[in-house]
C-alpha cells in the first residue's frame, strides 16, 4: 500500500515483506539486529521503507539463501555502508565463505554414508530389535537391544 505524494515510493513493513517475499517478523528482526536500519515513520507512525531498504533487504534475504550468516552478512554490509571497499575485501569474505560450504558439503557426504551403512543393516521386519537403534546407543559391536 503506498503512501500519499511525500511518501510515494514508501511502503509499510507489511508490504515490504510482501515484496521481498519474507514475512514481517522477518523483517522486524533484520531491524532488530542492526541489518537493516531503523526506518523512517510517517506522520501517523507507520514505519515506511523506501527503495534502498526494499534493495538491502533483497541483499540480506539473497545472502541468507546463499548460507552467508547474519556475521558474513554484517561484514559485507559493513563494507557496502562505507563504500570504501574493494573488490578483493568482497572476494576474501566470499572465498572464506566458500570454504566454509565446501567443509558442510564434505560433512555431508560423511553423514550421508554413515546413515546408508546404518539404514543397510536394517531389514525394517516386525520384530522389536533394530540395528539403526542399536548403533545409535552404540550397541553395534555387542549386537544386544537397549531394551535387554
Amino acid at each position: 500500500m503506498k503512501k500519499s505524494a511525500n511518501h510515494s515510493n514508501y511502503v509499510t513493513r507489511g508490504r515490504l515483506a510482501k515484496e521481498t517475499g519474507t514475512n514481517i517478523e522477518t523483517v522486524r528482526y533484520y531491524e532488530k539486529i542492526g541489518l537493516m536500519p531503523e526506518p523512517r515513520r510517517s506522520e501517523k507512525g507507520y514505519r515506511l521503507y523506501g527503495d534502498a531498504a526494499r534493495k538491502r533487504l533483497r541483499f540480506i534475504l539473497r545472502g541468507r539463501e546463499l548460507g552467508f550468516s547474519i556475521e558474513e552478512l554484517r561484514g559485507l554490509l559493513s563494507l557496502v555502508d562505507g563504500s570504501d571497499y574493494t573488490c578483493g575485501e568482497v572476494y576474501e569474505m566470499t572465498v572464506a565463505h566458500l570454504d566454509s560450504v565446501r567443509q558442510k558439503i564434505d560433512d555431508l557426504r560423511c553423514l550421508e554414508q554413515t546413515l546408508a551403512e546404518m539404514s543397510a543393516q536394517c531389514e525394517g521386519g516386525t520384530v522389536p530389535e533394530c540395528p539403526v537403534i542399536d548403533i545409535l546407543f552404540g550397541n553395534a559391536a555387542s549386537g544386544t537391544s537397549q531394551s535387554e
